[in-house]
């Protein structure tokens, strides 16, 4: 028996990256999956999923030999977050764990930075993670369980240059899922943020990112900002594997971490060592 047999996950943000790699992982642990993303590109952002990468995902989800469903929403729509919980509650008859991962990054110092990377990147980041989890609220209340778990940063735990609305969305996330898990608690539903450094997807490997790590290059390449990436944790690892972000994701998922809430879960190397308590 798989630690997720017959349960129902849904993911957003799951065309590639870390929802791909989490959609794959619920599926064999024994979950019925549903993928959503916008699978279309904002213009300020790093390469996004593709409709054939959220069909790709779909194809690996049922490879595992469980059931998938993709659906192309835009989390910043509250109107087709809502959808999304019904389609799936149609399809499912229920909503077990809720993983509100779609985001996005653009960054530059805040005095020249185009009104639409602050817009863009704070609507997705936390307005888009608010509507999704707004969505499936009322179900799991009625059910008087669930998990949610949403994607927010290391980076949401501190300031950074050129980094402000990242920060700050991210920042947000935190603070909803620490309001939510008091509201939610007394309903057996529990609610944490993921907080990872780096992760290695097309966000942390692209040449904006590598650009704004090693500003003194003219084409920095992968190499050229490892040490760079390593060097803001004491661990001194460049950036986190698909997997240590997903194993963090199964565990606050699972029955293993139902007594814990509202928290952060930092997986950072050490960085976050340098916070406040």
């Amino acid at each position: 028996m798989s630690r997720f047999d017959d349960q129902v996950v849904v993911i957003t943000g799951g065309a590639k990256g870390q929802g791909r790699s989490h959609a794959v992982a619920f599926a064999e642990l024994g979950a019925d999956v549903v993928i959503c993303d916008i699978a279309a590109q904002i213009p300020c952002a790093s390469a996004m999923g593709t409709i054939d990468d959220l069909n790709h995902t779909r194809d690996l989800v049922e490879a595992t030999g469980r059931r998938c469903v993709a659906v192309q929403a835009d989390t910043r729509d509250a109107a087709a977050m809502r959808d999304l919980v019904g389609k799936t509650i149609a399809e499912f008859g229920r909503i077990d764990v809720f993983i509100a991962n779609a985001g996005i990054a653009a960054f530059g110092p805040i005095a020249t930075m185009p009104d639409d990377m602050w817009f863009d990147v704070v609507d997705v980041n936390l307005n888009g993670v608010a509507n999704a989890i707004r969505a499936v609220v009322p179900h799991m209340i009625e059910r008087e369980r669930g998990r949610i778990i949403a994607t927010a940063s290391i980076v949401g735990r501190e300031g950074g240059p050129n980094n402000a609305n990242y920060a700050a969305s991210k920042w947000g996330v935190i603070g909803l899922v620490k309001s939510l898990a008091i509201e939610l608690a007394p309903h057996g539903v529990t609610i944490n943020a993921l907080s990872p450094m780096s992760v290695s997807t097309d966000m942390c490997h692209n040449d904006k990112t590598y650009t704004l790590f090693r500003p003194d290059l003219a084409a920095p390449t992968t190499d050229d900002v490892r040490d760079t990436f390593a060097g803001l944790n004491p661990m001194r690892v460049p950036w986190l594997e698909l997997e240590d972000s997903t194993n963090s994701v199964v565990f606050l998922a699972s029955d293993e971490a139902r007594y814990i809430t509202g928290t952060s879960l930092d997986v950072a190397g050490g960085w976050n060592a340098n916070h406040c308590a």
